[in-house]
């Protein structure tokens, strides 16, 4: 900057530090001794004549080195000093000048930086659901084939799945007992003196009907039986005797048993009156599948004293 006018010789247009400097010490600058200023202005100053600076104009590009009074040299920037150059220049100096600082990665995805690999967590969640859906599909399907195996086919329905049996299969462990007959004495055929009658209070038929007149040679009461398979039965008859044994011959299919059939005072009743000795008795017979000839008799040897009121065939002894 160039020297102005700044009027007289003030103190404090001196420089305080100029003893500091070569050019002040040049100039006979000294450190102050007393408060005073240590950068004395012109020898004879005059007034109204503007001080002369201290810090002289410079060409831009121009450096002063302080050395010995009397000596400036000069120096461009384009030309850098030996004692000032910096260390890089040298021959085989290392190079000392930072390396750029690499852009930090942000976390929005910005310019210059990186965000989350959204992409990647996206697929992976997208092949998680892809399998539970996969793992269901075949749970279903596999289910719904095994209920077709069950059902023959068709819709599986929400209750309890019914086992169908094929055509020619194992037949079911449980049988459907079959129903055996039971028979009304007074519906049979008779034979004989045989006859019904209903003034015997007890009777379990059809308006306590009864079978009488049977105590006499060649009575007879014939029933025609169907059973479903062959087998091992028995024959069960109610009957009232006047509080003493009987019998009568018994004939399957035109085979007498050769046991009568008992017709005995199970009860131990003394008294003869036919309405309160109505008892039970049973005899093992075999029967063939389908119709089967079942007949009671009064032939010689028995002792026909006795009333009927039912036949029945049962599996089991009663």
């Amino acid at each position: 900057m160039a020297a102005g006018n700044s009027g007289a010789n003030t103190p404090e247009d001196d420089d305080p530090f100029g003893y500091l400097y070569a050019d002040g010490q040049a100039a006979g600058a000294q450190p102050p001794s007393s408060g005073g200023y240590g950068y004395p202005g012109p020898a004879a100053a005059q007034p109204g004549v503007p001080r002369t600076s201290y810090n002289q104009v410079r060409t831009v590009g121009e450096r002063q080195y302080g050395g010995g009074h009397g000596q400036v040299p000069q120096q461009s920037y384009g030309q850098p000093h030996a004692q000032y150059a910096a260390p890089e220049t040298y021959p085989g100096g290392q190079q000392t000048r930072q390396s750029p600082i690499p852009p930090q990665r942000g976390h929005g995805g910005g310019a210059g930086g990186r965000g989350p690999n959204t992409k990647g967590l996206l697929l992976g969640a997208i092949a998680v659901v892809a399998v539970v859906v996969i793992g269901i599909t075949v749970a279903i399907v596999t289910n719904g084939d095994d209920d077709k195996g069950q059902t023959g086919g068709g819709t599986p329905s929400a209750g309890p799945t019914v086992v169908e049996e094929s055509p020619g299969g194992e037949p079911s462990a449980e049988e459907t007992p079959q129903e055996l007959p039971q028979q009304d004495a007074a519906t049979l055929k008779l034979g004989g003196t045989a006859a019904l009658a209903k003034d015997i209070k007890g009777a379990e038929g059809a308006d306590g009907a009864y079978v009488t007149g049977f105590n006499a040679l060649g009575s007879s009461v014939t029933w025609q039986a169907s059973v479903e398979t062959s087998g091992q039965y028995y024959l069960s008859v109610r009957y009232a005797i006047p509080a003493k044994d009987a019998n009568a011959t018994l004939t399957v299919n035109d085979k007498p048993n050769s046991n009568p059939l008992g017709l005995k005072n199970f009860i131990k009743s003394s008294d003869p009156n036919l309405e309160k000795n109505w008892q039970t008795t049973w005899a093992p017979v075999k029967l063939k599948k389908g119709d089967n000839t079942i007949k009671l008799s009064c032939e010689p040897g028995n002792q026909c004293d006795a009333i009927f009121d039912w036949l029945k065939i049962t599996k089991e002894q009663p």
